[in-house]
């Protein structure tokens, strides 16, 4: 099945920029709102006035709740050995350092936040599916920017949240009102983020010229979030940035990459990768067609070995309607 691969090195640090867009998200009940102040106060390191645009809560409630739930710096608990973590993305916190014009009311549903294993606050933002074309045109966009199928038929998209479940994935199915289907589904290993995307033709005639826009937001990475594309690099069907390490010689690097790819590129405004594959035609009422990869972690010398050892993405890989994948195994 075709791939995404983002291998990932790099720390952070925090910067607190709250997002000027509609993010409000309610939680129905205490249990939704605890595990939402987790994440937000234990892991993402958010503002009150960041958590307010996501709960609709003031600071006075939100700190009832912090001191009913006990939420506390001291009592964060320690991460799974067993996977990395990783955690939605809850919105409140635009993800982009600049092009916000370009991406207005970000959709969280499409937004996983994945932590590196050497600190405890480093990640990157995964955009999954940021959008889809077809040869209906912009089929679908996880962002208020231009006009889609169904914005062009004045249709409102229901907020959706990421499904969790017991060994730390997360899944996400989004039906279109044209009939088409896509999901997400993200599980987290002991050293990689399993990914599988996969997209359905519920309309009555073949999609062609499918090709899905990926996108990894380094922002919130310390010393990635430089908006130049001066650190970045494309070669061999992969998007890849570096950064220096503090107090060494070598670079840290964050490489993505999909099989077969469309496109790869970067927006040094943002700043962000965007290794952009293709699927193959999806016709009605058959398989779904679907994509597979994953996000690994790997030392700093990692991206010149994979370029050394590896063919150019696509080269004697065949794909069919179920699709194919592969793995790179450790260095």
């Amino acid at each position: 099945m075709r791939q995404l691969t983002l291998f990932m090195q790099y720390s952070i640090a925090l910067t607190a920029t709250a997002s000027a867009d509609d993010q409000l998200r309610p939680s129905d009940n205490d249990r939704e709102l605890k595990k939402w102040l987790q994440n937000m106060l234990w892991y993402h390191g958010f503002w009150f006035k960041e958590i307010e645009q996501v709960t609709g809560l003031g600071e006075e409630k939100i700190q009832l709740k912090l001191k009913q739930f006990d939420i506390r710096s001291e009592n964060r608990p320690a991460r799974p050995k067993e996977r990395l973590l990783m955690l939605p993305y809850p919105g409140g916190r635009h993800p982009r350092i600049g092009f916000l014009e370009g991406a207005i009311e970000p959709q969280s549903e499409t937004k996983l936040s994945v932590f590196c294993p050497w600190d405890d606050h480093s990640y990157v933002v995964l955009n999954l599916p940021e959008a889809i074309w077809s040869d209906l045109g912009l089929t679908y966009l996880a962002h208020t920017h231009i006009d889609t199928v169904r914005t062009q038929q004045r249709i409102e998209l229901d907020k959706l949240e990421w499904k969790s479940t017991k060994d730390g994935s997360f899944e996400m199915v989004r039906h279109l009102p044209n009939g088409i289907e896509f999901g997400m589904l993200d599980i987290a290993k002991r050293d990689h983020i399993a990914i599988e995307m996969w997209l359905k033709n519920g309309t009555d005639k073949k999609l062609t010229d499918l090709r899905v826009q990926s996108c990894a937001m380094l922002k919130a990475a310390d010393g990635f979030e430089e908006q130049t594309n001066a650190n970045k690099v494309f070669d061999r069907g992969y998007a890849m940035a570096n950064a220096a390490i503090p107090g060494s010689t070598k670079k840290r690097w964050i490489i993505t990459a999909w099989d077969p790819v469309h496109r790869t590129w970067a927006n040094d405004k943002c700043p962000c990768l965007h290794p952009n594959p293709s699927l193959k035609t999806a016709r009605p009422v058959k398989p779904s067609v679907s994509a597979a990869g994953s996000l690994s972690t790997k030392a700093p010398t990692f991206a010149a070995k994979l370029i050394a050892s590896k063919p150019p993405i696509g080269a004697s890989r065949r794909a069919d309607s179920r699709g194919h994948s592969f793995q790179f195994g450790p260095v």
